[in-house]
């Protein structure tokens, strides 16, 4: 584990300001608050910056410009945090947070942190940072008409479509390298109830349904990443409907660690949807069935429904997969909203 220098946490006040910023705006709907901090980032900026955030809502090239990899291997639109004085970069993450509930900002943090550890443990590799983070729009912010907010960089891909009172976070990546840290004398798992919760429904199954449940062969990384857009692939494993209420429940409960980043109102809605489809929900497992304790899972695992699909992949680079996560969050009928704002 590593531990963050005090020079290496750049974000602190930023950080006090969105927390003063998300506590001040509970009266407000989620779209209202969103909408007003995406206008108050917007004012932030100078004509230049202002241009380059901003992009057409049907900007199809923008809006599959995301990935896992560090920006310097694949360009972000947008601003990064690096390019921002302190009040745009506060109000930058406020604007962040407002689209999110407090735990998936929380969750959010913790990856970019993560990357300030990695840059530490690299030598100061400029490839890695919590700074070079990138923020763009597509759209016109509107309560109303749909619009757009992109937040990224390595191991994370927020994109948060906003319609109406409706907020869609497909498709999203969280990732984390490394995957358990120090920060202020604590440890920090970013994925780890993402690793946990899995492991725990399968110990759950009882020896039929794990024989289900885990696969015959190895999956080494994500099938629906970056990239993968409209791809489709058949369910395997086990089905929910073979499940004991309980364990539909702990199913339920870590499709949550995804459908639970985007703020509270729009995650309900989510929540609802797939517990009106868990008998159609599927559960695969591929690889090792045990963990060390208080570290994530090495094995591949996939959640897959008629609207959804979440997948945990450990990656191998670095030398040890329970350090090195990848996830991907979709929905197969609603990727970038376009179930909401198809004409």
């Amino acid at each position: 584990m590593s531990v963050l220098s005090a020079k290496a946490i750049r974000f602190v006040g930023a950080l006090a300001v969105v927390s003063s910023s998300m506590a001040a705006a509970t009266t407000q709907t989620a779209t209202s608050r969103s909408v007003n901090a995406a206008k108050t980032f917007l004012s932030t900026l100078d004509e230049n910056q202002r241009k380059s955030v901003l992009f057409a809502f049907n900007d199809e090239k923008q809006r599959a410009r995301w990935s896992n990899l560090p920006t310097s291997f694949v360009h972000r639109g947008g601003v990064s945090l690096k390019e921002m004085n302190t009040a745009q970069r506060a109000a930058a993450l406020a604007l962040v947070a407002s689209a999110l509930s407090a735990r998936g900002f929380e969750k959010v943090q913790q990856i970019m942190e993560g990357d300030e550890v990695n840059k530490i443990n690299e030598g100061n590799n400029p490839i890695f940072g919590k700074d070079l983070y990138y923020i763009s729009i597509l759209g016109k912010p509107s309560e109303k008409d749909p619009w757009m907010l992109q937040f990224g960089g390595h191991h994370l891909a927020l994109n948060t479509t906003i319609a109406g009172e409706r907020g869609v976070l497909t498709p999203t990546l969280t990732g984390a390298q490394p995957a358990l840290y120090s920060s202020n004398g604590k440890t920090v798992r970013p994925l780890g109830q993402e690793s946990d919760k899995a492991l725990a429904l399968l110990n759950a199954l009882d020896e039929n349904q794990r024989k289900q449940a885990i696969l015959s062969y190895r999956l080494a990384d994500l099938v629906l990443g970056p990239g993968q857009d409209g791809k489709t692939i058949l369910p395997e494993g086990l089905k929910a409907s073979a499940m004991t209420d309980r364990q539909r429940a702990m199913l339920l409960d870590l499709m949550s660690e995804w459908a639970g980043i985007i703020h509270e109102s729009a995650a309900a809605a989510r929540m609802a949807e797939l517990k009106a489809d868990i008998d159609e929900t599927w559960f695969a497992w591929s690889g090792p069935t045990t963990a060390a304790p208080e570290r994530n899972i090495t094995a591949y695992y996939r959640i897959q429904g008629p609207h959804v699909v979440i997948e945990y992949a450990p990656q191998r680079l670095g030398g040890d997969p329970s350090m090195h996560v990848h996830t991907m969050y979709r929905d197969p009928t609603n990727d970038y909203g376009r179930r909401f704002t198809a004409k």
